[in-house]
C-alpha cells in the first residue's frame, strides 16, 4: 500500500512538473493580459494618469466614445474588406496547389516544399520586401509593368487608398497561400482511394469527382482552413504597420492598428483596450460558430 502510494504521488509530481509550467504561461501571457485589458477598457486611463498609478473608472463611457468615433467604423470596414479579398484569393489558390500536389510526378515534394517557403518567413519581413517591390521609385512592380508596357509611368502604390490596400493584400495572399495548401494537401492524402476507383469503374469524369467526392470529402478541413485563415487575416498587424501605417489618411486602417495607435502613439491606453477587446469579441463570435458548425458535422455524421 505504501509503495502505491508513493507511485502514485511520484506519476502526480511528474504530471504537475509537465503542466505547470504551460498553465503558469498562460495565466501570466494569456489569460492576465486578456483581463486587464478588459478592465482598463472601463477606465479612463492615458498617459498622465498611467505614470500616476491612478485612473478613474468611467463604465461603458469609453466604449461610448470609440462607436461614435468614425474611425471604428472605417478600420471595421476595411478590415473586413482586407480579410474579404485575402480569402478570396488565398484559399483557391492555396486548393489549386493543394489539388496540383497531391498527383505524383517528379519534384513535388521538392516543389511543396518550396512552396511553403513564404509562410515561414516572419511577417515583418514579407512586409518590408512588398513595401520595397510596391515602391514607385525604385519597386520592382513598376519596373515589370512599364517594361510590359502595361503601363507609361510608375504609380504611386502606396500613396493612395485603393491601391494602397490593394498592395497589403497582394501581400497578404502571397504569405497566406502556402498556409492553406500545406493543411488542404495534407487533407487530399486521407481520402479513401477506394472511393475514387469506385467511382472511375462507374464512369466518373474527374469534373464529377472533384465536386461530388473531393469536395464533400474535404469540407471539414475546407472549414478549418477558412476560419484560421479568417482568424489570422482578420488580426492582422504587422504587415499594414510596416507597409502603411494605416495610412494613407485611414485607407487601411484596420481594428488592430487602430488599437495599437490608440495606446502608444495617441497613449489614450483606455480607448486602444476597448477597440482590441472589440476585435476579440468579433474574432470569438467566429469560434464560436466554427464550434457550432463542427458539432452540427459531427451530429449529421453520427446520425443523432
Amino acid at each position: 500500500m505504501t509503495t502505491t502510494n508513493k507511485l502514485r504521488r511520484r506519476n502526480t509530481l511528474l504530471f504537475l512538473s509537465f503542466v505547470l509550467p504551460a498553465a503558469i504561461y498562460m495565466v501570466l501571457m494569456v489569460i492576465f493580459p486578456i483581463f486587464y485589458n478588459i478592465a482598463i477598457s472601463f477606465k479612463n486611463v492615458d498617459l498622465m494618469n498611467f505614470a500616476r498609478g491612478g485612473s478613474e473608472f468611467v463604465g461603458l463611457q469609453v466604449y461610448k466614445d470609440i462607436f461614435e468615433d468614425p474611425i471604428l467604423g472605417t478600420s471595421l470596414k476595411n478590415t473586413l474588406v482586407f480579410t474579404f479579398w485575402c480569402l478570396l484569393f488565398q484559399f483557391p489558390i492555396g486548393f489549386a496547389i493543394a489539388m496540383l500536389f497531391s498527383r505524383s510526378f517528379p519534384g513535388a515534394p521538392a516543389l511543396r516544399g518550396i512552396n511553403f517557403i513564404p509562410w515561414m518567413i516572419p511577417m515583418v519581413a514579407v512586409a518590408g520586401i512588398f513595401k520595397y517591390m510596391f515602391n514607385a521609385d525604385i519597386g520592382i512592380i513598376n519596373r515589370l509593368l512599364t517594361s510590359l508596357h502595361i503601363i507609361s509611368e510608375p504609380i504611386q502604390w502606396l500613396a493612395y487608398g485603393d491601391t494602397a490596400m490593394a498592395s497589403v493584400v497582394v501581400a497578404n495572399i502571397w504569405k497566406g497561400v502556402p498556409f492553406n495548401m500545406i493543411l488542404l494537401a495534407t487533407a487530399l492524402t486521407t481520402l479513401p482511394e477506394d472511393v475514387y476507383e469506385a467511382a472511375i469503374i462507374d464512369g466518373a469524369s474527374p469534373v464529377q469527382r472533384f465536386f461530388r467526392i473531393t469536395v464533400p470529402l474535404l469540407k471539414p478541413a475546407m472549414l478549418s482552413v477558412l476560419t484560421l485563415g479568417f482568424i489570422y487575416t482578420f488580426k492582422v498587424f504587422d504587415l499594414i504597420y510596416v507597409m502603411t501605417g494605416g495610412g494613407p489618411g485611414a485607407s487601411t486602417e484596420v481594428l488592430s492598428s487602430l488599437a495599437y495607435r490608440f495606446s502608444f502613439t495617441e497613449y489614450n491606453f483606455s480607448e486602444g483596450a476597448a477597440v482590441a477587446n472589440v476585435l476579440f469579441v468579433l474574432l470569438m463570435i467566429v469560434g464560436l460558430f466554427y464550434i457550432h458548425l463542427v458539432n452540427k458535422e459531427d451530429r449529421e455524421r453520427s446520425g443523432k
